[in-house]
């Protein structure tokens, strides 16, 4: 996808009732390189990760101006947003904690490849085609996640009418904008540092976009598999 079609997306809807909301899932960290499920332990970025973070902040800042950048709180997604604030006009990033990455209680840590045999009971309910199926050990179900997320981003709609923001946060909790967005669509892999546009109108009415776009990394020759980023991977 080419990057001018996210400077098209937001200059055809100039009207003030808009908010155009940039997601941006975070760099790559070690966790993600050697398979490991992240959960919302507070994992850096590795080095390919800021590399990563790097390109899509050149790239947004040759896009209309951002107005604010929100990030989690987990250091992988605050380094990136405080890259590409720094990038895009020396902004100040917030953090938002609802936009977490979901919580896999005993999961977490633990290799995913090969987890039906390891763990068999926690595997399960990660794969669980329930959605308020919860993992063991305190783990979020994907219902709980959607709703921390949705609220996360209509709130940050609703304070930048008019205006272009970029949100931080992490694969399994993009994935559930995009079930909000597309609720009869399945959602493909998310990548490290990977572009998905939303629109608000009004109160809550959304429509997406633009997924999972990483020509920027592809230009710059490190686009990397980014272990995870659906809803079974966390």
């Amino acid at each position: 996808m080419a990057e001018s079609s996210i400077n098209d997306s937001f200059s055809s809807h100039p009207h003030l009732d808009l908010t155009e909301i940039v997601v941006v899932r975070h760099g790559e960290t070690a966790w993600n390189a050697q398979g490991l499920i992240q959960g919302q332990a507070d994992i850096e970025s590795n080095e390919a990760g800021r590399m990563q973070a790097a390109a899509v902040a050149k790239r947004l800042s040759r896009e209309p101006k951002i107005s604010a950048v929100y990030s989690s709180d987990a250091q992988r997604t605050l380094e990136t947003a405080q890259i590409i604030a720094s990038t895009c006009g020396g902004l100040e990033v917030f953090k938002d904690f609802d936009l977490r990455e979901r919580h896999v209680g005993e999961l977490q840590g633990l290799v995913y490849h090969g987890l039906e045999k390891t763990n068999p009971i926690g595997y399960k309910a990660l794969k669980s085609e329930d959605e308020n199926q919860k993992i063991p050990g305190g783990g979020e179900s994907i219902v709980q996640l959607f709703e921390r997320c949705k609220s996360a981003l209509l709130r940050i709609g609703r304070n930048h009418k008019g205006e272009r923001v970029v949100v931080v946060s992490h694969g399994a909790s993009i994935h559930t904008l995009h079930k909000w967005a597309c609720p009869n669509e399945r959602s493909t892999h998310i990548h490290n540092t990977s572009i998905s546009v939303f629109h608000l109108y009004g109160e809550d009415k959304w429509t997406l976009k633009i997924w999972g776009d990483v020509s920027h990394l592809n230009q710059n020759g490190f686009l990397q598999s980014g272990f995870g980023g659906n809803k079974t991977s966390a």
